[in-house]
């Protein structure tokens, strides 16, 4: 299995292929963690769905308030953009103080300025969290600030990277600026994966006393994109060498291969009372896997979903799961959708229906030919 040939340190990792979710390393992916200033991807991912909603614009200014000021700014003796108390600051201000710099002032006036209180507007981030798929994750400042109530995991960050690289192309570049130049102060990223020579263009990373280094990157080479977390490390240089031999180690040693092409039968889910006994299930897109360069893994799927289906039921209607595992790891979990409109059948049609089986051979067998040209 491949993921033998590969350690890391770090107390918890994960490394994902970015198209076809693939995830080709993980340690202790769901061992929560206080995420220190990789809560402010989170708070971050907000102000652009607000962005993209219209609720605000890019001009739209904030506040600095007393408080942002005191806690996240330069009394605080923390990451600070050194934004001026009770001046306003534009959202692409901001936005570029809390990523770039991590500044805790801007993440402050981010919340202040959407939700009114900052208690608000962790609610929120977790209302998103929820909504992309983060489900062991907890937020309860916007900042990063130690909270014991506070968690979150490798494989949530990993989600978050995802979800923000394809929903939020153009406002994820704010990630790979160089630095910011800002009431007079210039600060330089501070996200030190962006010049290690491995194509990076994000994310964060982080440190917290009780917790230690965190790093949430993506890096691109020839046309890959991976996404990398490192999660509890026990220094800087750790932190940075551990998410570099990740990336490496992903780039040199797996190559992608296609399972199904767009819009090919997956398997067939069977109908109760249809016009038709079955349906085909299809994935939105072509279904490709990374695998080993060097072969020998075990790879296999397995479709799944809950019947028999009751007609009529709708093309495009999301009904079952196929699961993708290397080995012992599961690297990949596909929607299916159905491929056809199945109408209500005739009362003939309804008599003859009955015993019916969770998965029929017809699947188990396209998955099985499938599956099969992988291991050639």
């Amino acid at each position: 299995m491949a993921e033998s040939t590969f350690q890391t340190h770090v107390p918890a990792a994960i490394l994902v292929d970015y198209e076809t979710g693939t995830i080709l390393y993980e340690k202790d992916a769901d061992r929560q963690f206080q995420p220190s200033s990789l809560a402010k991807v989170m708070t971050a991912e907000v102000l652009f769905a607000q962005l993209k909603a219209g609720k605000i614009t890019l001009d739209t200014p904030f506040t600095v308030s007393v408080n942002a000021w005191r806690r996240g700014g330069g009394p605080s003796g923390g990451a600070a953009m050194f934004a001026e108390v009770n001046k306003p600051v534009r959202v692409e201000d901001l936005l570029a103080g809390a990523i770039v710099v991590s500044g805790n002032d801007a993440a402050i006036a981010l919340a202040e300025g959407v939700s009114g209180t900052e208690g608000e507007f962790a609610a929120l981030m977790n209302q998103m969290a929820k909504t992309i798929g983060m489900s062991n994750s907890d937020f309860r400042n916007a900042t990063g600030f130690a909270d014991p109530g506070q968690l979150s995991t490798a494989r949530d960050m990993a989600t978050l990277a995802q979800f923000i690289i394809r929903t939020f192309p153009k406002e994820y570049a704010i990630f790979a600026l160089p630095g910011i130049d800002w009431n007079k102060i210039k600060q330089r990223n501070r996200n030190t994966l962006l010049t290690a020579g491995v194509g990076a263009d994000g994310l964060q990373q982080a440190w917290l006393k009780e917790v230690g280094y965190h790093l949430l990157g993506s890096a691109v080479q020839n046309g890959q994109r991976l996404v990398v977390v490192v999660l509890g490390a026990k220094s800087e240089k750790e932190r940075l060498d551990e998410a570099r031999k990740l990336l490496d180690w992903g780039f040199q040693s797996f190559q992608q291969r296609e399972i199904f092409a767009a819009d090919a039968e997956i398997g067939r889910a069977q109908v109760f009372g249809g016009a038709s006994g079955s349906v085909g299930l299809t994935a939105r897109g072509p279904v490709r896997v990374l695998t080993s360069r060097r072969g020998g893994e075990r790879i296999t799927a397995r479709v799944s979903y809950t019947g028999p289906l009751q007609a009529p039921v709708a093309k495009g209607t999301q009904v079952g799961q196929m699961e993708v595992t290397r080995g012992d790891i599961k690297v990949l979990e596909v929607p299916l959708f159905t491929r056809d409109d199945v109408p209500v059948g005739s009362l003939w049609d309804r008599a003859l229906d009955g015993g019916m089986t969770f998965l029929g051979d017809s699947a188990r067998g396209l998955v099985a030919q499938a599956v099969a040209k992988l291991h050639k």
